[in-house]
């Protein structure tokens, strides 16, 4: 690996930024070197301009799975490269609005799934070390203003808990403004919907509006804070997996449509 490329990787995992880092396996120049940031810029080169181009796009789609591959292109001059593409990721990070009940199970499970966790309150009396001895950071502070000191990336997770609009609100605005991976707000579909028609009058287009889940969570039949956890983290994973809307096994099929009856 030359020194530019090293240097430079090095320095991204010391900062928790993302890259994705493009090694030829075969062909030429074998062994040559690229490397891919989060917002564009590239260092390195594999020997051809429309190889890094086809990375480079690529890329794009490593950030997003944090997994590794080896791919191959064919270049308009007839060769045939294959690249190993890896991605490097900061730690995903769960930021948690509201030190509430279901607060306490979601970060002990996040920390197990090897999350960072960051607490959020502006009531001193909830966000303390003895409710929350899991969490890595605990801020006493408007939602706005403590979302304001945290480095948001597509790795960062927002969960908002707090139940109240005056709390909730300015946290979204942020949230929504920002590269949040997942952005996800608890509350029945009626405060959902009132919550939207806030943010609309804020100015917020359907699109952006279109990043909050919410109700938070995902159906299933969650009654306890822990179990609330669970759904939430679940549709976390899902939607960082891709995998929203897509049952894990076929539903079951009627003794109607087994058999042919009615036809």
């Amino acid at each position: 690996m030359s020194g530019e490329v090293f240097s430079a990787l090095r320095q991204a995992l010391h900062e928790e930024e993302a890259v994705v880092s493009a090694t030829v396996v075969s062909g030429e120049p074998l062994g040559a070197k690229f490397l891919v940031f989060e917002d564009g810029r590239t260092v390195g080169s594999l020997g051809s301009p429309e190889l890094d181009a086809a990375v480079r796009a690529d890329a794009e789609t490593f950030f997003k799975s944090g997994e590794a591959e080896t791919r191959t292109y064919r270049l308009s001059d007839g060769r045939e490269v294959e690249v190993f593409l890896e991605a490097h990721l900061p730690p995903r990070h769960l930021v948690v609005i509201g030190a509430v009940h279901i607060a306490i199970p979601l970060v002990a499970m996040a920390k197990e799934l090897g999350y960072r966790t960051t607490v959020i309150d502006a009531r001193e009396f909830f966000a303390t070390r003895e409710r929350f001895p899991h969490a890595d950071q605990l801020i006493v502070a408007w939602p706005d203003e403590a979302l304001a000191q945290i480095k948001i990336t597509p790795q960062t997770d927002i969960v908002i808990l707090a139940h109240d609009e005056k709390f909730e609100d300015p946290a979204l605005h942020v949230a929504l403004r920002s590269r949040a991976g997942y952005i996800g707000a608890i509350g029945s579909r009626k405060t959902s919907e009132q919550r939207l028609e806030r943010l609309r009058r804020a100015g917020f287009s359907e699109e952006e509006l279109s990043r909050i889940h919410a109700p938070i969570g995902i159906d299933i039949g969650a009654k306890t804070p822990a179990e609330i956890a669970v759904s939430i983290l679940a549709e976390i994973i899902a939607v960082r997996r891709g995998r929203i809307g897509q049952p894990l096994r076929p539903a079951k099929t009627s003794p109607a449509a087994v058999s042919g009856d009615g036809g």
